[in-house]
């Protein structure tokens, strides 16, 4: 189901927040990339990123963040997750910016977290803009215009849009770094834990109300159940 006018509303109001997956799983392509960064040094890394962005002539916006920043592009058209993410990859290698993963802990992270998700799959969640951090109880403006609503969405609805043709000559020879060019596995190639009996045991057989997020399950914990918390199932943790 799409978002709504009156669910944006509630998020601007402070009412909930929206939580935004990058991939539409029918086509595996994303509207928008952000770049998240959360760690000593992150808006120097930002704004490194946000000014050779602009040498490619791509308006990149760049957004408060509890523990950093968040650097958001938008596409003309929904444009090719991969294709996407080897763009600020490449970018991010070349500019000596950490990207987290491969060793490191700390860096930024893309979304589009994933180049393609599989059926029944959302890929990772990162919090809509303009909206109330749960966790801080404040709202986060973007630094290109004045901190009130209406300048704030006016000057993101005047941000040049990528294409999806200047995307293919950022990347044209270039493929995703090999050390984050992860290839997924199915679930069904890794190994199985198998009982002495010979059964093959699998956990998802022996919970219930399990629900998909990414690549992960949740489900109620029967422990907190059992002493009175956690009644309506494990929550995705607080969106940053």
């Amino acid at each position: 189901m799409g978002l709504t006018a009156a669910t944006i509303r509630r998020h601007l109001e402070g009412e909930l927040t929206i939580g935004l997956y990058a991939i539409n799983p029918a086509t595996q392509r994303s509207k928008w990339v952000a770049i998240d960064a959360d760690y000593a040094g992150a808006m120097e890394d930002l704004l490194k990123l946000q000014y050779f962005l602009h040498e490619d002539k791509v308006e990149a916006a760049l957004e408060m963040s509890k523990r950093g920043g968040h650097l958001w592009i938008f596409m003309e058209r929904p444009a090719l997750a991969r294709e996407c993410r080897i763009y600020i990859y490449n970018l991010a290698l070349k500019l000596g910016v950490r990207i987290r993963g491969a060793g490191l802990v700390e860096g930024i992270e893309v979304f589009p977290k994933h180049d393609e998700l599989r059926d029944g799959e959302f890929g990772n969640a990162i919090r809509g803009p303009l909206g109330i951090h749960r966790g801080a109880d404040r709202r986060y403006w973007f630094y290109g215009a004045d901190y009130a609503m209406e300048k704030q969405i006016s000057y993101l609805n005047r941000l040049r849009k990528v294409s999806e043709e200047q995307l293919r000559t950022f990347i044209a020879g270039k493929t995703m770094p090999p050390e984050f060019d992860r290839k997924r596995s199915s679930a069904d190639q890794s190994a199985p834990f198998v009982h002495t009996s010979g059964r093959e045991f699998r956990i998802l057989d022996h919970v219930s109300k399990v629900r998909k997020v990414g690549r992960n399950y949740l489900t109620q914990c029967p422990s907190c159940a059992e002493a009175g918390q956690d009644r309506s199932g494990r929550q995705p943790s607080d969106l940053d």
